[in-house]
């Protein structure tokens, strides 16, 4: 689908030395910091590729791929990349770490993660890697996310990282929660450079419409400048048949309208997420994409 703006926009970050030894790990893990009670660095203006979020993309999560989450029989391997791409996937979104025991040193799996990496990268397809941040430690959310930062296999880099906003059960106070949430995306915002920073969020339907307690007040318009675009999780299928949501283009239309006025910016960008895979029809996947060309996505996919 042709991209409704341009895949590369200039944005305000901080790159400086005070940075990098602020993001040191022994920094990173030694507690929950006041982030914000350092002093704001001057920004560097650079630019963000943001084309690994056009077109067609695939997810696989820990469950899919991991040993120690999928057991000895996996759902999804290296070896399928191939595939992918002969189905004009364009980019690989990878669950590929996580704050939990196993996954040492907090990646799901090193090794596999690389094979994932050059083999999408020898298709040319692009590999976006995402973490679930719990908020329980912002020190420790942001230790993740900067590994993936620093990530690197034989000179290959991730095309970007995506920050999956949707776990509340650490922090259940929504004000604490919203608060450490900020903190994050700030500083990774200023950590990133040239690396493009996605958030992977609950559509507005499901917190405003279906679940208005879920996650109440919800920071948009704070988060909008920390974020290069925005992957709404429409997961239709999650739907009753008698909410009118359990259809392919109404639930992601409505959350999309809403996201965009939520965020203050009708320009930003969006890759719009369905689902779930297995659940779905080919009716409203056709729904679906039409909804994708009528809103001005750049991309589109199917979790799971």
């Amino acid at each position: 689908m042709a991209p409704a703006a341009p895949s590369r926009r200039t944005v305000a970050v901080v790159a400086t030395v005070a940075v990098v030894a602020f993001l040191a790990r022994g920094s990173l893990f030694s507690s929950d910091l006041d982030l914000d009670a350092q002093a704001p660095d001057p920004p560097v203006v650079t630019v963000r590729d943001l084309s690994a979020y056009d077109g067609l993309g695939t997810w696989i999560d820990a469950y899919d791929y991991g040993p120690a989450y999928a057991g000895g029989d996996p759902a999804v391997t290296p070896d399928d990349v191939d595939a992918m791409a002969d189905s004009g996937v364009r980019t690989l979104y990878i669950q590929a770490n996580r704050d939990d025991e196993r996954s040492p040193e907090g990646f799901v799996d090193r090794e596999l993660l690389d094979e994932f990496v050059l083999r999408a990268h020898e298709r040319d397809m692009a590999v976006v890697a995402w973490y679930l941040p719990t908020f329980a430690s912002v020190a420790t959310d942001l230790g993740h996310l900067q590994d993936l930062l620093d990530y690197a296999v034989e000179g290959h880099r991730l095309d970007g990282i995506g920050v999956d906003i949707e776990s509340t059960e650490a922090v259940p106070n929504t004000t604490i929660r919203n608060s450490k949430l900020l903190q994050l995306s700030r500083r990774l915002d200023r950590a990133a450079g040239e690396t493009p920073v996605s958030a992977i969020v609950l559509p507005p339907v499901l917190t405003e419409v279906v679940n208005p307690d879920f996650w109440p007040a919800f920071p948009w318009a704070e988060l909008e400048p920390h974020y290069d675009i925005w992957l709404p999780m429409s997961y239709w299928t999650q739907r009753t048949e008698s909410s009118g949501y359990n259809d392919g283009a109404r639930y992601h239309q409505e959350s999309h309208d809403r996201m965009l006025a939520n965020l203050g910016n009708p320009e930003a960008l969006v890759h719009g997420i369905g689902g779930i895979g297995d659940e779905t029809t080919e009716t409203d996947l056709l729904a679906f994409t039409e909804t994708l060309t009528a809103t001005g996505a750049v991309g589109g996919s199917i979790y799971d």
